[in-house]
């Protein structure tokens, strides 16, 4: 059994046709149909049935490319480290973070590291909380940048900083006018959430649950930037971060009943030794932290 074969064989076992994996391989379709068989003759067992176009897999064949799987994985993940031990400034670091980093925390970070080691590149992914923990559980991330603990005996977790929260509210709220209000204050107004999964939604409603009440909620959302917008629009309050690129209409509020802020941090997979590229960036990370500084309004600055 070759690489090649076994790549091929994940190729089809994954959907594609026989013609589509021929083309992309450069290989014409009996040479594909012959490399599939003597696959199959080596397993011991057949591994496809044919319907219409599509081969499907057999039951044989979905244990086999279970293995599979797990077979390239490691090859790749080895493959990658003697490329990094040769040339340890080149290599991809696989990165995955929360998307409401993606306009402000990210592009900093990758851009101090790149200053150092020009020759890294990165392969970027944006989940919320829970699918960053299975991008690190499986293997397909490195490092994952998320807000709070992800609380999993399986994973580090390090502090970079603290991230305060704010109340949104519509231009014309009649709190527009302050600066400081308390949560409680709009205790009965329709709240606009993150869906349930997401660390913001577990954040606003215990602030709310401090603050004696539980929000009555309206609207929920996938990315805080459609929170705020719907805020602008005059369709309820939203407990956010402060917008890291442009103005909003929409005031943020400073709460002074409820210690509002989130953790920022960065995780990693326990008892996995990262490749030397993904180790040098997680050390850079862990290192740099302490330059993110709060200006006078609390937004995070810096370069790292």
């Amino acid at each position: 059994m070759d690489v090649q074969t076994l790549r091929l064989f994940r190729e089809v076992a994954a959907g594609a046709t026989v013609t589509e994996t021929a083309a992309r391989a450069h290989l014409t379709q009996p040479a594909l149909s012959r490399a599939l068989r003597r696959l199959e003759h080596e397993a011991g067992a057949e591994l496809f049935r044919r319907s219409g176009r599509v081969l499907r897999l057999t039951p044989a064949g979905h244990a086999f490319r279970r293995h599979v799987d797990l077979v390239l994985d490691q090859l790749d993940q080895g493959l990658r480290e003697v490329g990094e031990i040769v040339a340890p400034d080149t290599g991809v670091v696989p990165l995955a973070f929360l998307h409401t980093f993606g306009t402000w925390l990210v592009p900093a970070v990758l851009s101090g590291f790149l200053g150092e080691h020009p020759g890294a590149r990165f392969e970027l992914r944006q989940h919320g909380e829970a699918g960053l923990e299975e991008e690190l559980l499986d293997g397909t991330a490195d490092v994952v940048i998320t807000s709070g603990d992800p609380g999993h005996p399986q994973l580090h977790w390090s502090r970079l900083l603290v991230e305060p929260l704010r109340l949104a509210v519509p231009p014309r709220h009649r709190l527009a006018g302050r600066r400081r209000v308390r949560l409680a204050d709009v205790a009965a107004e329709t709240f606009i959430l993150l869906r349930p999964g997401y660390a913001l939604r577990e954040t606003t409603e215990r602030l709310c649950a401090e603050a004696g009440f539980a929000p009555r909620i309206g609207f929920e959302g996938d990315e805080v930037e459609t929170l705020r917008g719907l805020v602008t629009a005059g369709l309820g309050v939203a407990v956010v971060p402060l917008p890291h690129t442009a103005e909003f209409p929409a005031p943020h509020l400073e709460l002074t009943d409820v210690d509002a802020a989130r953790d920022i941090g960065l995780a990693w997979a326990a008892g996995r030794n990262l490749p030397p590229l993904s180790e040098t960036f997680r050390r850079h990370v862990l290192a740099a932290a302490p330059r993110l500084v709060a200006t006078g309004d609390d937004r995070p600055q810096g370069t790292m």
